[in-house]
């Protein structure tokens, strides 16, 4: 297993949250950590009217968000190689952290062909 992809979506967040580019930067760091993964960057940008993009870089692969305030619904990607992590709980988090009325979440496990797998990844 190269990683596992959790693709989450969230309906009926509070609007609030999903403008403030300040909660979504901590919320980002806090799904980093409960998911046991190394922050490494993140950076974001609030488009005007509304809405916020962000992207927590990790060492492990990625956490990125796009809100739609004026809808109250976020776009979540959470990314992470291995198997010590647990992009699971990241998901839960910012589902309770965006106070989300209901979200929809797809796991994939990413992997490489079989074929592969003995192959060595040189940079």
């Amino acid at each position: 297993m190269v990683g596992k992809h959790c693709i989450l979506e969230l309906y009926g967040c509070d609007q609030y949250k999903l403008n403030d580019e300040a909660f979504v930067r901590t919320s980002l760091t806090a799904a980093s950590k409960i998911a046991g993964a190394k922050l490494l960057n993140m950076i974001t940008h609030r488009f005007q009217p509304q809405g916020i993009t962000g992207l927590a870089l990790l060492a492990e692969s990625h956490i990125s968000i796009h809100t739609w305030p004026e809808s109250r619904y976020a776009a979540i990607d959470v990314f992470t190689c291995g198997n010590q992590t647990m992009p699971e709980k990241a998901c839960n988090l910012l589902a309770r952290e965006f106070g989300a009325k209901s979200n929809l979440l797809k796991s994939f496990i990413r992997d490489t062909p079989h074929h592969m797998e003995d192959l060595t990844r040189n940079p």
